[in-house]
């Protein structure tokens, strides 16, 4: 829950705000300039940049299951206090955390009922900690997806550094694994106006960072069709805003769990997609866990349901779409 300011902090917030805002003024700073003043040519090629095309929703999944679940964990460790060059002590042993007991946690679990997942790891992450490869590798089922060189934000990056650092991350994560990934997801889902251009170029076969449906689409750029699959993501579904109790959204863990199990019942209503982001330092820990081993069993308790890497929904939709 938000606390409200006291009035005479928040007067004095919106004081300094102006002051400031007078200072920009002063010095001839380039100015924002507010949506309600745009072209509608503006507002047009702004929206139309990377965009969702058609559905990719298939007629029906594999063997006639009635939906398709994407586990998905993004392995960031250290690298969510390294990015910003001011790392501390206790940030990272939060994220250790993740490599030396949540993952090892995470992966057990998922052996134990035989369930793919799909792996985004920052390659600075598996630098750090190369014998998760083996950890992930051990059962066969599981994938490997590029999610950035250091946690970066891409768009604080220029293109020619964004696209270098992207090269540097395939390569790294290829030589580490043995395999070159075909699937992107944007370190905290932040996209450039380059990403979409440098991920056509590198010839990625699916990305999962936008938030546009909760079914498979295809990217559009610039209103024409990419050939990429977009996995869709979304807040809700994602572990990190959710259980972090340092952050401002907070909530209990088995009230996390009613939103997951809620949000698949609706998808297997639907025939659709259920899609979940988790992190192994957050869902690794031990009252988290068993979010996750509830939601398993609560799935397995229904039939028809295909469990599947995010790179064997792509390579599936795009079949059943005559994408080439």
């Amino acid at each position: 829950m938000k606390t409200a300011l006291p009035y005479p902090l928040f007067a004095a917030i919106a004081a300094l705000t102006l002051i400031a805002c007078e200072d920009e003024e002063d010095n001839d700073s380039p100015q924002v300039q507010p949506g309600w003043q745009w072209s509608p040519e503006r507002v047009r090629e702004t929206v139309s940049a990377v965009r969702a095309g058609r559905s990719l929703q298939p007629r029906s999944w594999p063997n006639g299951a009635r939906v398709a679940v994407l586990l998905s964990f993004d392995v960031d460790n250290e690298t969510i206090a390294l990015r910003f060059g001011e790392p501390t002590i206790g940030a990272l042993s939060q994220g250790e955390y993740g490599a030396r007991v949540g993952l090892r946690r995470v992966v057990d679990l998922l052996d134990r009922h035989q369930i793919p997942a799909s792996f985004f790891i920052p390659a600075v992450s598996l630098q750090l900690n190369p014998g998760m490869a083996e950890i992930i590798q051990r059962s066969g089922r599981h994938e490997f997806g590029v999610h950035g060189w250091i946690h970066e934000l891409n768009t604080g990056l220029p293109a020619d550094v964004e696209r270098r650092l992207l090269v540097q991350a395939i390569d790294t994560l290829t030589k580490l694994t043995g395999s070159r990934p075909v699937g992107y997801r944007a370190p905290s889902w932040n996209f450039s106006p380059n990403t979409l251009a440098i991920l056509r170029e590198l010839g990625f076969m699916y990305e999962s960072s936008m938030m546009s449906d909760d079914r498979p689409y295809e990217l559009l750029a610039n209103g024409e069709p990419t050939g990429i699959v977009e996995l869709p993501v979304e807040w809700i579904l994602d572990d990190a805003p959710l259980l972090n109790p340092q952050g401002d959204r907070y909530s209990a863990p088995r009230e996390v769990l009613q939103v997951y199990v809620d949000e698949f019942d609706k998808a297997y209503e639907e025939g659709t997609m259920f899609l979940l982001t988790m992190h192994p330092h957050y869902i690794g820990h031990r009252s988290r866990v068993v979010i996750l081993e509830g939601l398993i069993d609560h799935i397995r308790s229904k039939r028809g349901v295909w469990w599947a890497t995010h790179r064997q929904v792509a390579e599936y939709v795009k079949a059943q779409a005559g994408m080439p």
